[in-house]
């Protein structure tokens, strides 16, 4: 590239951080089609070399890994602070996230199809084309979470106690939890989708910046509205629930600020209005809708393992509750690397250069792969003193340190798995991740819980054993996936 159109890039784009990716040239128009796996090789193209790559990662990886870690930290405190209630209280907070990750399927996977898009185009160097992803994206959100939102609030009830509410405390806390979160919703789901496009074109520090403000408030919203400190009401789960939405309308109204000022390189003007383009939403349907696919084939899985678990009763899947939290934090390291996967694989083809896109993917997996490790000793040496954080209870501490033995071992697996998902998504390639989903979590995860839990008896450490089986078999289809090297030629 000549150093005047290197110059031109960064003029045109205000916060285009000048990549590895921009000292190479762009490729033939007919690489995506022909020969697209002759143009890799080991070796990185002249003038690049591996820690410029693994710069760009981690420039794009550590604003992720600190939103999506304190993200996970606030839900910890959440659940933490709840418990002080009582097992039940957890367990009710439980009962309620597969429901809400559930309603939440339609416009995540949406999301995925706008981020593989904003990171195309960004490659290839179409700003109007990006910016009206963005525009396409809000619009098709705030119809689906609307949709989800109704549905969530008028069902609340009922979707609890599918979920294996065994208690009346528990279902109507659960009921109540649901209900705020349904009030809230549209709001959550348009941030994310802000967060989703800035993500495209790797501008992670914005999204990380309102979204810890967020989170913040949350945490003082909690302390102030769980236990009624500072003359506000003593609302317990409730209190919980509102601190949640509070904070994340404060993340949209943040968000919206930056999108609004013109200053970024995603910029939505609203003279444009939102009427429907359907080219457009075509390609983010394309893609969306095998990852749309994924996520209902991964929640009805999910839904179907935590009802089993469930079966074991209120203080099994409490504990069951804080393993499946303390794990979601070790999810930040492998998601936050997935969203640098996700965005320069995505630019790297924009640009048709296969090439590059895989080096940028081979160089997150190693530097992923030596975080996962350091969790997983984390994990297996201090499993007790972590599950004492939630709860006194021997028992809940006990069995609570030997799940976490088992979250170690699948660490480097897990982030592995992330990592390479996250850049067969930046290419296009949903419709494999969601075959995968469907065998793994539908199928696999499910099915050995019931084995392990009502056949063989082995209770929730039988529920874990499946959990692992479940990552390790995903992990290598992904991996098998990832080296047949068919998404390096996927058009969008």
């Amino acid at each position: 590239m000549e150093a005047e159109e290197v110059r031109g890039l960064k003029q045109n784009s205000p916060d285009r951080a000048r990549l590895a990716l921009d000292l190479v040239e762009t490729g033939r128009p007919d690489s995506e089609a022909h020969g697209a796996q002759e143009r890799v090789s080991k070796h990185l193209p002249d003038g690049v070399t591996s820690s410029m790559l693994y710069k760009d990662v981690i420039r794009i990886a550590w604003p992720s890994l600190v939103e999506l870690t304190l993200t996970q930290l606030t839900s910890m405190v959440d659940l933490m602070m709840v418990g002080q209630l009582g097992p039940w209280a957890i367990t009710a907070v439980g009962l309620t996230m597969q429901p809400k990750f559930l309603l939440m399927t339609m416009f995540i996977a949406m999301n995925v199809g706008a981020t593989a898009l904003v990171a195309r185009y960004k490659g290839a160097g179409d700003h109007e084309k990006a910016n009206d992803i963005l525009r396409q994206g809000l619009l098709l959100t705030a119809v689906l979470s609307a949709i989800a939102s109704v549905i969530g609030y008028i069902y609340a009830e009922p979707l609890v106690k599918f979920m294996g509410a065994t208690d009346q405390e528990s279902l109507i806390g659960g009921t109540i939890y649901l209900r705020i979160q349904m009030a809230g919703f549209v709001v959550m789901a348009l941030t994310s989708t802000v967060t989703a496009t800035l993500r495209g074109v790797g501008n992670t520090r914005i999204a990380m910046t309102y979204n810890l403000v967020a989170n913040l408030v949350n945490v003082v919203f909690n302390y102030l509205l769980i236990y009624g400190h500072f003359g506000f009401p003593r609302m317990e789960l409730a209190g919980a629930s509102l601190a949640t939405v509070i904070g994340q309308g404060v993340a949209f109204i943040l968000a919206m600020i930056v999108v609004l000022q013109g200053k970024q390189y995603l910029h939505l003007e609203l003279r444009k209005g939102f009427r429907p383009h359907w080219n457009q939403l075509k390609s983010i349907f394309n893609i969306g809708i095998p990852a749309m696919i994924e996520q209902l084939v991964m929640r009805t899985g999910v839904i179907i393992y935590a009802r089993t678990v469930a079966s074991l009763g209120t203080v099994a899947f409490a504990t069951h509750q804080i393993g499946m939290n303390i794990q979601a934090m070790s999810f930040m390291t492998g998601q936050a690397f997935a969203v640098s996967a996700t965005s320069l694989v995505g630019q790297s083809l924009g640009k048709r250069r296969p090439d590059m896109a895989q080096a940028y993917s081979n160089h997150t997996r190693r530097l992923g792969m030596i975080t996962s490790i350091i969790l997983g000793i984390g994990f297996f040496f201090f499993g007790r003193q972590i599950v004492g954080l939630y709860s006194p209870e021997p028992e809940i501490i006990q069995q609570g340190a030997r799940i976490l033995k088992l979250v170690a071992v699948i660490q480097p697996f897990q982030s592995s798995q992330f990592i390479l998902s996250g850049a067969l998504r930046g290419a296009g390639d949903t419709r494999a991740t969601a075959v995968i989903t469907f065998l793994t979590v539908l199928l696999v995860r499910p099915g050995l819980a019931l084995l392990t839990i009502n056949v063989l008896e082995w209770g929730l450490d039988g529920a874990w054993i499946a959990l692992v089986a479940d990552q390790v078999l995903r992990s290598l289809l992904v991996l098998v996936r990832y080296y047949s090297g068919k998404w390096k030629t996927i058009r969008l």
